[in-house]
This record gives C-alpha cells, structure tokens and sequence, in this order.
C-alpha cells in the first residue's frame, strides 16, 4: 500500500508542476504538494492523530494563502490534483481530507471537497 501514498504524490507533483502558477495567485501547486505530502498517508490510511507535519505543513500553507487569488489557487491545485491523481477515493479519504484543517487547528474557508467550487473561496 505505500506504493499508492507514493504514486498519489508523483501524479499530483506532475499535475501540480504542469499547471505550475495560477491565475493571479502568487502559490504554486509545487507548493501546496510540498506542504500536503505529509497528509498523503493520514487521508489514505487514517489513524487516531493527524500526524504533525501534516499540521504543520496545512498552518504554512494557511499562512502563505493569504489572498483570495492565493486561496483559489490552492482550492484548485487540491481538486486538479485529487483529480487527476486516478486515486479512487472513498467517503472516508474525503471525510478525513475535510477535518484535516480543524483537526491541526485551522479555519480554511471552504470545504475540501471535489465538488467545492473554487471560484467562490475568499
């Protein structure tokens, strides 16, 4: 199974550098994978904590959206990338991917869903 955690993140690294920049926003896709590389497993496998640098990596990330081009640019590299990922997810990865925020003590505002529009997120 940790070959999945590994092709998950190759595919969305492929995804996220060929889209490189967003429109208007300063993130980069590169950037929300590096930050996002240590959920991989959580969303995957679950487990009874979050493990820290994920949090970590979600606070950073947090930290550097800090306008709203910013903020939908890492909506949109989170959907691309789950997308595009062939990744079969179930509602347990989708359920466990939504808390992750609140679990590492953070208020993003959207749902991380494949269905959130990103073109709404402030």
């Amino acid at each position: 199974m940790a070959s999945l955690s590994t092709r998950i993140f190759f595919i969305m690294s492929l995804v996220c550098l060929a889209l490189g920049p967003m429109a208007q926003g300063e993130m980069t896709c590169g950037q929300v994978v590096s930050n996002l590389t240590p959920c991989i497993s959580y969303v995957v496998y679950g487990g009874t904590n979050v493990p820290e640098q994920c949090c970590n990596g979600i606070r950073n990330l947090y930290g550097m959206a800090q306008t709203k081009p910013d903020r939908q640019a890492v909506c949109n590299c989170i959907k691309n990338g789950v997308r595009n990922s062939g990744f079969n997810y179930s509602d347990f990865n989708l359920n466990l991917a939504a808390n992750l925020p609140k679990k590492c003590g953070v208020n993003i505002p959207y749902q991380i869903s494949p269905n959130t529009d990103c073109t709404r997120v402030q």
